[in-house]
């Protein structure tokens, strides 16, 4: 980091026993310049275990919180660790690390406040299916009439926020697919909001938790969250 600024990386796992050593392993052996913390979401597999034996920076958490729980738990952990920036990555091995210098440097030059690692900007790598990149649309376009900002890769994992957005999201971070909606609450702090263009790849190994029945529900409910979070926000100010 040239100017002296903390980074860390978070890594919200859940039955990720498959991946996850593959996942720190790169971090620590090819880009040791940023800390890291696995948060392990009361994994059922060998996730936990892995972890300690390998001597990984984790946090156990002793129930499954969902992504947003782990999240924000991470979000604790850099902002009582003092940190100037936190990045959530997944931990199935689908994010690219070697994005995370560019993206660092837009928010060390006072460019943005959160930045996205979108695979849309350049449409190179792993796109996901037709029907979510159809949903991701309409989530986007919800997103822009609700704040006036337009995300692409609204539900993009892959996301660089600054000591501000640490401790707003340690502070009140959505508990269920909390991506678009985390979005919501950037747009509407004034955050600036930026997308840099990343490569996917598709999960190293392990089952997507998403099914098609769980993305029926995934798009109602969050465009339900959209709306309300956005809807609350004007009633308190």
């Amino acid at each position: 980091m040239n100017t002296g600024e903390k980074c860390l990386i978070i890594i919200p796992a859940y039955n990720e026993a498959e991946n996850i050593e593959k996942v720190v392993d790169n971090i620590i052996q090819n880009y040791p310049q940023y800390d890291y913390v696995v948060v392990n979401d009361g994994s059922t597999d060998d996730t936990e275990k892995i972890c300690i034996e390998k001597g990984y920076s984790v946090l156990n958490l002793p129930i499954n919180m969902g992504i947003g729980g782990a999240v924000q738990t991470g979000y604790c952990y850099a902002r009582d660790n003092d940190y100037d920036m936190a990045v959530q990555i997944d931990g199935d091995g689908q994010h690219d690390v070697g994005y995370l210098a560019e993206m660092v440097r837009l928010i060390e030059n006072g460019e943005a406040d959160v930045v996205i690692g979108s695979r849309f900007v350049q449409k190179e790598g792993f796109q996901s299916s037709r029907l979510r990149r159809l949903g991701i649309k309409m989530l986007s376009a919800l997103g822009l009439l609700l704040t006036g900002v337009r995300v692409g890769d609204i539900t993009s994992g892959y996301r660089l926020v600054n000591r501000r957005f640490i401790r707003i999201f340690s502070e009140d971070y959505p508990a269920d697919y909390p991506e678009p909606e985390a979005m919501i609450i950037a747009a509407i702090y004034g955050g600036r909001i930026t997308e840099y263009p990343v490569v996917m790849h598709e999960r190293a190994g392990g089952t997507s938790s998403i099914t098609i029945g769980r993305s029926v529900y995934y798009m109602i409910k969050v465009t339900l969250a959209m709306l309300i979070r956005r809807l609350s926000f004007g009633v308190r100010r």
